[in-house]
């Protein structure tokens, strides 16, 4: 039998669930052993593959039109998805943006920073994307399985990865992962 296919990607976050991940320690490559590790933000693959994959992971909110694309290319691919991390199942911290019109942050971003120049303007060029109320990962596309933390910790996420490795669901209740 082969191994299932895993691939994850960030979306607005800091990348923090991916560092979690990393800090797994030897446990990574119990988990190699496991998994087909393909498309990742710290692999040479950058999408998942066209044929699919069997567990699909996101980190990091939705807040662009690019973000909405990497989801559903990333939920058309995999037969189970994962949002990881509180970005990816609540908005997290970027969220905050929604208290703002998105015209108030881009001239934030922008014009009135410290650091911009007395020349700063909000990027108008129509190969860039375009940003959105940030949302969570289940607001855009169908999720499966629910991660939270900020990050959730090293041993959360290899009990999820190994448990959907074995062809088992996690056992999930309320706020907490049931550990076996």
């Amino acid at each position: 039998m082969s191994k299932p296919k895993v691939a994850s990607d960030w979306l607005a976050g800091c990348a923090g669930c991916h560092m979690s991940l990393l800090d797994m320690d030897e446990r990574i490559i119990q988990l190699a052993e496991m998994v087909d590790i393909r498309s990742t933000p710290i692999t040479d693959l950058k999408e998942p593959d066209e044929e699919g994959v069997d567990v699909g992971v996101l980190e990091g909110g939705i807040n662009n039109t690019t973000n909405e694309h990497v989801a559903k290319v990333m939920r058309k691919r995999c037969k189970i998805l994962v949002a990881m991390g509180d970005c990816a199942v609540f908005g997290g911290v970027p969220a905050m943006r929604n208290l703002f019109t998105i015209e108030e942050a881009l001239k934030r971003a922008y014009v009135e920073t410290e650091s911009t120049d007395s020349e700063g303007m909000i990027p108008q060029d129509e190969e860039l994307c375009r940003p959105t109320k940030v949302r969570a990962v289940h607001e855009v596309v169908p999720v499966d399985i629910f991660l939270p933390g900020c990050p959730p910790s090293a041993d959360q996420i290899f009990y999820v990865l190994s448990e959907l490795a074995q062809g088992r669901i996690p056992e999930i209740k309320g706020d907490k992962l049931q550990w076996h």
